[in-house]
Parts: C-alpha cells; sequence; structure tokens
C-alpha cells in the first residue's frame, strides 16, 4: 500500500470513528455534505479522496479541527472526555436548545467568574 493510500486510510477510520462518536449515520452525513452515502463510505474505507473544502465541512459536523484529521493534532489532546461526552449530548439537541446550551454555559462560566472576585 502506498503511502497516500496508507494516509487516506488512516483518515478515513478518523472520519469514521468522529461520525459514529456523534452518532451520525452516514446518510445524515451524506445529506449535510450534499454527496451521496456511497461517497462518505468511499472516504471512510479510504477509496476515495477528500478535498479541502470537504475536509473543512466533516470537520465542521463533527465538531474537530481539521488537524485533528491532518495528523497535526493528535486525537487523544483534541478534546477532554468529559468535554467530548457533552459535545455528543448536545449534537443530538435542535439548533435551538444548542443555543439554550451555549446561554446557559455563558451563565455558569460568568457566575464562576463573580464568584473568583474578592
Amino acid at each position: 500500500m502506498s503511502s497516500s493510500n496508507t494516509d487516506r486510510g488512516r483518515l478515513g477510520e478518523l472520519l469514521r470513528q468522529a461520525r459514529e462518536y456523534l452518532d451520525l449515520s452516514q446518510d445524515e452525513v451524506a445529506r449535510r455534505l450534499g454527496l451521496p452515502r456511497t461517497a462518505i463510505s468511499q472516504i471512510e474505507s479510504g477509496n476515495r479522496r477528500v478535498d479541502a473544502l470537504e475536509l473543512k465541512n466533516l470537520a465542521d459536523i463533527y465538531r474537530r479541527p481539521v488537524s485533528y484529521f491532518t495528523g497535526e493534532l493528535a486525537p487523544e489532546a483534541a478534546l477532554p472526555k468529559d468535554i467530548e461526552h457533552l459535545a455528543r449530548a448536545a449534537s443530538r439537541l435542535s439548533p435551538r436548545d444548542r443555543d439554550e446550551l451555549a446561554r446557559f454555559a455563558e451563565f455558569l462560566r460568568s457566575r464562576a467568574s463573580a464568584r473568583s472576585r474578592p
């Protein structure tokens, strides 16, 4: 197997793991990207190249930096486990509920900041 095939296989595996971690189906991801489901399957198996825009869009869907998938950021260093759990739970919320969750997180952050002031 050539280096580019190995790299594609590694990228495909990381993309599959990220998708499954968020409990997304290949169909859901394909719809968001405007691609056929078979394209997602081929990407994840390392049989199809991913262009830069597709990788950026996949990273956005999976809520990870592109560097996570390119090997510039070690996968285990991407997010602490408790944050990953919160991200997975939040991914199942509606956009409106995610906005509410973000407001609540901001409230908690400001409350903690107020407590630490003398």
